[in-house]
């Protein structure tokens, strides 16, 4: 059995500060991985604490199970943390969940298994599904889609300058030759682009991009916000950790406008102040300290955001 310790969890200590755990609260972490942040956690639950966990990867759902078997506070099940109400409410707990942990982006074991084809580091089929039995594979979506939507992927989810050259490349190599495996696209991008970005991958952004597409990944993140605000209780709190700009930039945008309440118009005469919005933001951003990007070079980009769910 893998151990939970292989991976390292980013931003541990100060998650799980950011979520004032209780010893008998009931906590919801919506990206299980390989354990990190649950296993600690349930390290800080007393025996009537709770958490629920969730993740899109089957191979995550199995690891919970057998990780944690044991542990009758723990319970885990299969899905994306857009359905998190829907399991809330099956466990009668609406409104009484203290606080929820979202650590987005694909995971460590994920990115250092050939086989999931999440990385251009390591030749493997080009799949990249968080869940292999749900959707459609990279490779078939790179051999069906237009040249006009994989440039427009390329672009909104990985802000590829090159989206174009890409794309147009992508859907000429398809004719004679579908791209199969992950170091085929990573060649076909490194030749279509130009020139190189220093200390970064020709194909960084592209694989970033078709990744998020194929798993849905901003839409399921603006759905599993609205959601968490909905099962969380008053005073339970919301903690995101994002890795690249686009993800970071909806859930700043989402907490600011839940902390702002109702916006009225300008210059009318109206008496009072506004009602506050649902949320209170916690702290600022925050960020991962020097001493642990060198141990963990992929904690750099790592952004940690905290809002707590104001009184009714």
């Amino acid at each position: 059995m893998e151990s939970a310790h292989v991976h390292q969890s980013v931003l541990l200590e100060e998650a799980l500060e950011a979520l004032k755990i209780r010893e008998d609260g009931i906590y919801l972490d919506g990206t299980f991985g390989r354990g990190g942040h649950a296993g600690a956690i349930l390290d800080r639950l007393g025996p009537t604490g709770r958490l629920l966990a969730m993740d899109k990867d089957p191979e995550a759902v199995r690891f919970g199970h057998e990780q944690f078997a044991q542990d009758t506070r723990f319970s885990i099940r299969q899905g994306s943390f857009a359905e998190m109400v829907q399991w809330v409410r099956e466990s009668g707990l609406m409104g009484q969940v203290n606080g929820v942990l979202l650590d987005l982006g694909v995971s460590s074991p994920q990115l250092d298994d050939a086989g999931r084809g999440f990385s251009f580091l390591k030749e493997g089929p080009l799949d990249m599904r968080m869940d292999p039995k749900s959707g459609m594979s990279a490779s078939d979506w790179l051999l069906h889609g237009s040249e006009q939507e994989i440039s427009e992927v390329l672009r909104d989810y990985g802000e590829e300058r090159f989206h174009k050259r890409i794309a147009r490349a992508i859907v000429n190599q398809r004719i004679t030759h579908p791209l199969q495996t992950t170091t085929e696209l990573a060649a076909l991008i490194e030749h279509a682009v130009p020139f190189k970005e220093r200390h970064k991958h020709a194909a960084t952004r592209s694989f970033q991009a078709i990744r998020i597409f194929i798993n849905r990944e901003l839409e399921d993140l603006r759905q599993g916000l609205q959601q968490a605000v909905e099962v969380l209780c008053a005073g339970g709190r919301l903690v995101v950790i994002s890795f690249h700009s686009l993800e970071d930039r909806i859930v700043k945008r989402f907490m600011r406008d839940e902390s702002r309440g109702e916006v009225l118009p300008a210059r009318l005469p109206i008496m009072g102040e506004p009602a506050p919005g649902i949320l209170k933001l916690i702290g600022k951003a925050i960020r991962p300290e020097q001493e642990e990007t060198a141990r963990n070079p992929r904690a750099r980009s790592a952004v940690l955001r905290v809002a707590e769910k104001r009184a009714t």
